[in-house]
């Protein structure tokens, strides 16, 4: 797909437009309306591909508990099996707790972990099934109670019975910005996980306790604009981190809901890479 189209929907997505505006402009990328609207498919997301079943050997629930003064609302999924085991927190993109981000939710509980799919919009209600009403809606949150929500989410998961007290987090996007922030503001963080997300202020890069793993898109020029300073503040304060840029990749190129940005090949590599990390720190 042109890649005009696929920078137009990525302003879509994050500055945000207003709808109408965007249909507009992809338009006259398009040549007509009508071309416009065959396209619109293939960028937006596609659920009926999140759609799996639960596996038998899992368990899922949805679950509350308390957070910044609000209750706070997840989707939570585990292993059968008994025992003791770490836990993995995934942080949604910037249209919240949607039905894609609770698949990966159920791979992640797959692989071996408690796995809880934070709704960030619980201070809203929760995330509403409009995705343009949940984007501005991340827009309104405020910053800093949002942060000390998914503090409160790793201690959910690691004060529950089944837990061994070690946790991890994933992101995706905007979730991928907070996995960063979460690495510099939780020293008990065991991993860090971060999808083509935003850096931390470099100045905070000495506080990261946990192993990260940064993962970016090659034509992703919004964020990769941060990459070089972040990865030099790393190397300097000594933080054990794995950064891989896969090559002819979107921004979104792990959501397979999104035909137009979904590199199969590397979304594989990645949730390896990924599922590797969470092995070697939180078992």
């Amino acid at each position: 797909m042109d890649q005009n189209i696929i920078d137009l929907f990525d302003e879509y997505t994050h500055k945000p437009l207003r709808r109408d505006e965007f249909i507009s402009r992809l338009a006259k990328l398009t040549g007509t309306m009508a071309a416009a609207l065959a396209v619109l498919p293939l960028l937006e997301s596609n659920y009926a591909r999140a759609a799996e079943p639960l596996r038998d050997d899992l368990i899922e629930e949805d679950v509350s508990y308390p957070g910044d003064g609000v209750t706070m609302k997840g989707y939570l999924v585990r292993p059968k099996a008994g025992g003791k085991r770490g836990g993995v927190v995934v942080i949604h993109e910037n249209r919240g707790l949607t039905p894609h981000i609770k698949d990966v939710t159920r791979r992640a509980a797959a692989a071996g972990y408690t796995a809880l799919g934070v709704d960030a919009l619980s201070v809203f209600g929760g995330t509403p099934a409009n995705e343009d009403e949940g984007r501005t809606k991340i827009g309104q949150l405020d910053k800093a109670q949002n942060l000390r929500n998914y503090l409160l989410s790793l201690e959910y998961l690691r004060n529950r019975s089944d837990a061994n007290g070690k946790t991890g987090c994933v992101g995706f996007c905007w979730g991928g910005a907070m996995a960063n922030q979460l690495a510099v503001n939780d020293p008990k963080l065991n991993a860090a996980v971060a999808f083509y997300g935003m850096q931390a202020d470099v100045a905070d890069v000495p506080k990261i306790k946990a192993h990260l793993l940064l993962n970016y898109a090659e034509t992703d020029e919004r964020v990769n604009a941060g990459i070089t300073a972040y990865e030099a503040a790393l190397k300097a304060a000594g933080v054990k981190y794995e950064l891989y840029i896969y090559p002819g990749t979107q921004h979104a190129f792990h959501n397979d809901t999104s035909a137009a940005r979904y590199n199969e090949a590397a979304a594989k590599l990645a949730w390896e890479r990924t599922l590797k990390v969470f092995k070697e720190t939180l078992a």
